[in-house]
C-alpha cells in the first residue's frame, strides 16, 4: 500500500518526532533512517523495514530496487519539499525509511568462544558512541553493553556516525544493574578465565601488561565522570593507557580510548594465533 502526503499532517508529524523525540521513538518502538549505507546494512541484516518515505520524481534505480523487494507494512509518498525538510542532510536522501526497533537480550547475542564484551556506562555524546560501535564491529568484539542513563542509542545522530556498523554490531541496552551482575556470573561459570577490566585515566596498570587473550569483559566510563565507583569495585582490574610524561593532555576521548584498548585486544589475541 503506498500513501501520498502533501501537506505537514498528523503522519509527517509523527515521521518528525520519530527523528526528533527519544519518548515518542520508545512508544512506537519505531525509528527515522536515511542514507544508502545504513539502509542497505538494515535490509542486509534483516531488521524489519515498516514503511519507505521517498518522492516518486527523483529515485534511482538502487532506491527502486529496494522499494520493490523489500515487503513493508505501507510506504509514503512526499512532495520533495518535505522530503527535504525531514531530511538530516544537506543533500536530501532519496529515500528514507521507518525501521521497528530490537528487544534488549544479553543472552540472545551469540558470543565466539573465546568472548571479548565491551560495555559503555552512560555515554553523554551521540557521536561518541557511535564512534564506539563502529570501533566495536572493525575490532572483532562479540557485543555492546550500555548501562544507566545515556544518549539514545536510536538517534539518528548515532546511527550516521557508526557508519552502518549499528546494524551490523549487537549492542544491548541494560537498565537494570542485577540483570547485568547476573550475566556476568554466568559467564564466569561458563568461562572459567572470565575476567572484567575497568578502564582509568589514572595511572593504574598499563593495559599492554594485562592478559587480554582470556574471555573478557572491558568497561568504559562516562565521558565526564568515567567509570563509576561501583562499576570499579566490580572489576578484576583496573588499567591504563600510558600517556607521554611530556603531556600535557591527561587523559583519551573516551572514543579514541576505546579504539587504543579493543586493539590492544586484538593484536595479542592476533599474535597467538599465528
Amino acid at each position: 500500500m503506498e500513501i501520498n502526503i502533501y501537506s505537514k499532517n498528523s503522519t509527517y508529524q509523527k515521521f518528525e518526532t520519530l527523528k526528533t523525540n527519544r519518548n515518542k521513538r520508545y512508544r512506537c518502538r519505531e525509528f527515522l533512517v536515511e542514507g544508502v549505507r545504513s539502509l542497505n546494512e538494515a535490509a542486509g541484516n534483516h531488521w524489519r523495514i515498516k514503511s519507505f518515505l521517498f518522492n516518486k520524481a527523483s529515485l534511482s534505480d538502487w532506491a527502486k530496487g529496494m522499494i520493490r523487494n523489500i515487503h513493508t507494512e505501507v510506504n509514503y509518498c512526499l512532495t520533495e519539499d518535505l522530503m527535504r525538510e525531514l531530511s538530516g542532510k544537506n543533500d536530501p536522501s532519496e529515500l528514507m525509511a521507518v525501521i521497528e526497533m530490537r528487544e534488549d537480550s544479553l543472552e540472545s547475542v551469540k558470543l565466539s568462544d573465546v568472548p571479548f564484551i565491551v560495555l559503555f556506562d552512560r555515554p553523554s555524546n551521540k557521536g561518541n558512541l557511535g564512534t564506539i560501535i563502529r570501533s566495536c564491529d572493525a575490532l572483532g568484539a562479540d557485543m555492546l553493553i550500555l548501562t544507566g542513563h545515556a544518549v539514545d542509542l536510536y538517534d539518528p545522530d548515532v546511527v550516521v556516525s557508526s557508519m552502518g556498523s549499528f546494524f551490523r554490531f549487537p549492542v544491548v541496552r541494560v537498565s537494570d544493574n542485577r540483570l547485568l551482575y547476573t550475566y556476568i556470573d554466568q559467564l564466569k561459570k561458563r568461562y572459567n578465565t572470565f575476567i572484567t577490566i575497568g578502564t582509568t585515566a589514572h595511572k593504574k596498570q598499563p593495559v599492554y601488561t594485562i592478559d587480554l587473550t582470556k574471555p573478557l569483559l572491558l568497561m568504559l566510563g562516562n565521558e565526564t565522570m568515567g567509570l563509576s565507583s561501583e562499576y570499579k569495585s566490580f572489576c578484576d582490574v583496573l588499567c591504563t593507557i600510558p600517556m607521554s610524561e611530556k603531556s600535557y593532555a591527561t587523559s583519551f576521548n573516551v572514543g579514541c580510548a576505546a579504539s587504543i584498548l579493543m586493539y590492544e585486544i586484538t593484536r595479542q589475541r592476533m599474535s597467538i594465533d599465528r
